[in-house]
């Protein structure tokens, strides 16, 4: 066997541990039962996320009006450091629109940091679009960490 063959055949393995990794992680998601916030409606999700953040550090909280809020549901800074923050409370993986909500929040409220806060994951379109637009994505993983963090 030359090198490569040898190449592509630890290619084509560690490929198929990750493809493996993947199936177990989204196997494991759907097996644990659903967190409180699961089961909340948007507007609950939003205050919840504003209060999460309050007992993480940030200041100015301001849970925006529901219609006509430009894609901004969360309104904070910390550290001299201004957010506007959409929240999505969803039951599948957030895609793009959410991603282009919070940019046009962000400009249009004129705050330094956008961002996405989530109880699910993202979409890879929706994760491509933030790295492009430079909007913060906060998935479940995060959102738990901050929960933690916040003891909550």
């Amino acid at each position: 066997m030359d090198t490569n063959q040898m190449i592509i055949i630890v290619s084509l393995a560690v490929a198929a541990m990750l493809f493996s990794a993947v199936l177990y992680l989204r196997q494991r998601a759907r097996r644990s039962k659903p967190e409180e916030y699961d089961l909340m409606e948007g507007h609950e999700f939003e205050y919840y996320c504003g209060e999460l953040l309050k007992k993480c550090g940030f200041q100015e909280v301001q849970v925006t009006r529901g219609s006509g809020d430009y894609g901004v549901d969360i309104l904070a800074e910390k550290d001299g450091v201004t957010y506007a923050i959409q929240c999505k409370c969803y039951n599948a993986p957030v895609g793009v629109k959410a991603v282009q909500e919070a940019y046009a929040g962000r400009d249009y409220y004129d705050r330094m940091v956008g961002a996405v806060l989530t109880n699910q994951y993202f979409t890879q379109p929706a994760m491509e679009a933030a790295r492009k637009l430079k909007i913060l994505l906060w998935d479940r993983e995060c959102l738990e960490d901050m929960i933690e963090d916040a003891g909550m």
